[in-house]
């Protein structure tokens, strides 16, 4: 009997061993396969723009369990950097294999300050070869990437959306009551309306007061930039949101907001003309623009380096997920680079609507430490507000678009629990504790007077410390820093108003300023994050396949979609005391 099962498990032994060892070759010839054939661009190609995708600051590289949760998930939505998609844009227009650029699709996930720097790669290209755009339909966001094409298309059965900007926030505050949900908040700043969807079910006065002044703003940046490009007054705009808002495609050509009506396949006409084709050929020399953004330009030659590191996403204590901004990790980033002596600049992107007040601070510190031996400058994104700001705020110099998101300085504190939903189903608590502030953080029962005047007291404490760093770093007065603060979140054009912001531009102006500063002319190379080679993160992302083109979401799919990032919300909020320094809502233009 003792030689059978060492037999048996000798055998169990090799079959797993052997088992393990197959699974490696097969998904390791996958990966392989995967990643054979380099793409060429053939001779007078279109460049395809698909805008059928989602923009990111920078290019997500998930651990092997993320990878492999995507993989078991059937992949990721299709993602364009837009760094790489801004670089291949320029460099197609000097390319003298592309004759020209065809945009079509729709954005699913971009903030108007990424769309602004894509619009001008887009222009600049344009002001070399010529821009076809074409869809069934434009959106707000599309259009305004396309209006100062060569020639804006659209087809016989479609329409636009020239209709203004509207934001609707969730709220959760009757349902949590209903379901025995408790939620009690500690904050400063009248405009910190972060806790508002967990307590209450409409906006308060100040937070709608906030959201018209931007919503006034991105949309007033949206008309000037259209106007110009359709060669209309700002007031023409406006007068077609107010009275028509959706436009047919007859009119939306009497109106002079595009230039041509026509279906798919007379488009297709067009692009086989500039590709040397005629009509009747079945196809024309062509190539994505995600497929030409991965053949590497030239060689990079620069003396100098100018490193560019991203923080997009929420800001968490830890390492954080590929999606989000680890204090810890983005820390240690910054800290390599500081004692890198081959890095004599660091231009530091931020896409963040703020999180965590001791992962901000962490990150913080790291920004001052680097400052103190080669420049950092802060390219602000979409978002950089709250801890987002807390993080930019120490920057030699700060750039943001006119219709970046920013300021918000102001913290919080959200301090839910579940005793009345648990005692509801039976559920109870008993403790026995050695001081009278033992357990503050428990979910089991409301927080007493004590404890919340200490985490209130904590709250202000790290709102004093916020503005006290906002004011040693922008030169201002504490009492100046007050008057803008208080939560309250600002356009970038407004920013550079009251001193939050030094100058408006993007992350290529911030990397040119980052050169001039240390004096390199145009002798410098810009360089991305470090990422060790990981086989198994290759082979789980080879898993899910190619990445998946978004569906265009509908009503009921985008109501979904604001309760999955509420959620998303309330799961990032991991800061070991507490308090956070976050933007006061989910901010979704409409």
């Amino acid at each position: 009997m003792k030689s059978f099962f060492k037999s048996f498990f000798a055998t169990l032994l090799a079959l797993m061993v052997a088992g393990g060892l197959a699974f490696i070759l097969f998904f390791g010839m996958l990966a392989a396969i995967g990643s054979s054939g380099k793409p060429t661009v053939p001779g007078k190609a279109v460049l395809v723009f698909d805008l059928d995708t989602s923009l990111s600051d920078g290019e997500r590289d998930p651990e092997p369990s993320e990878a492999l949760s995507d993989a078991l998930a059937g992949g990721v939505p299709r993602t364009q950097a837009l760094p790489l998609a801004i670089e291949a844009l320029d460099r197609a227009a000097a390319d003298s294999r592309i004759t020209a650029l065809f945009l079509t699709g729709s954005l699913q996930n971009a903030g108007p300050a990424q769309l602004r720097e894509l619009r001008e790669a887009i222009q600049r290209f344009k002001a070399k070869k010529p821009v076809l755009a074409y869809n069934l339909g434009w959106s707000k966001r599309d259009y305004y990437l396309a209006a100062g094409a060569t020639t804006v298309f659209i087809n016989p059965f479609g329409e636009m959306e020239v209709n203004g900007l509207a934001s609707e926030p969730m709220f959760f505050g009757e349902a949590f009551k209903k379901y025995g949900v408790e939620v009690q908040v500690t904050r400063v700043g009248k405009y910190k309306s972060a806790v508002e969807p967990f307590i209450t079910d409409r906006m308060s006065e100040p937070n709608r007061e906030q959201i018209q002044k931007l919503l006034n703003d991105i949309w007033s940046e949206w008309k000037d930039t259209v106007a110009k490009d359709r060669k209309k007054a700002p007031a023409d705009l406006q007068a077609i949101a107010d009275d028509k808002g959706l436009v047919e495609a007859e009119e939306a050509k009497a109106l002079g907001l595009v230039d041509r009506i026509a279906p798919y396949d007379e488009v297709l006409d067009e692009l086989k003309k500039l590709a040397g084709k005629q009509a009747k050929d079945k196809d024309f020399p062509q190539i994505t623009l995600a497929t030409y953004a991965g053949i590497p330009g030239e060689a990079k030659t620069g003396k100098a380096r100018i490193a560019v590191v991203v923080a997009e996403g929420e800001i968490v204590d830890g390492e954080g997920k590929s999606s989000q901004v680890g204090g810890e990790r983005l820390s240690r980033e910054l800290r390599r680079l500081r004692l890198d002596d081959r890095i004599k600049a660091v231009v530091l992107r931020v896409n963040s609507p703020g999180g965590s007040a001791s992962a901000s601070e962490l990150i913080q510190r790291e920004v001052i430490l680097t400052k103190k031996v080669k420049p950092v400058v802060v390219s602000m994104g979409h978002l950089a507000a709250s801890g987002g700001y807390w993080i930019s705020t120490y920057g030699d110099r700060i750039f943001a678009e006119p219709s970046t998101i920013t300021g918000s300085i102001g913290v919080f504190g959200l301090l839910p629990n579940v005793k009345k939903l648990a005692n509801g189903h039976g559920i109870t608590w008993d403790s026995v504790q050695t001081a009278r502030l033992a357990n503050p953080m428990t979910l089991t029962r409301p927080k007493n007077d004590l404890e919340l005047a200490r985490i209130q007291g904590l709250v202000d404490r790290i709102y004093e410390q916020f503005v006290a760093k906002v004011a040693d770093s922008r030169k201002m007065k504490p009492e100046a820093v007050k008057e803008i603060a208080q939560g309250r979140v600002w356009s970038g054009q407004e920013a550079v108003k009251l001193g939050l912001v030094d100058e408006l531009g993007g992350l290529g102006a911030a990397v040119k300023h980052a050169a001039e500063r240390i004096k390199a002319g145009d002798d410098y190379q810009v360089v991305g994050p470090e990422h060790e080679p990981d086989a198994l993160k290759e082979i789980l992302k080879n898993l899910g396949g190619k990445p998946r083109k978004l569906a265009k979401p509908g009503p009921v799919d985008a109501l979904a979609g604001g309760l999955l990032r509420q959620l998303d919300v309330l799961t990032s909020l991991n800061d070991p005391r507490g308090v956070y320094a976050r933007l006061p809502f989910e901010i979704e233009l409409k």
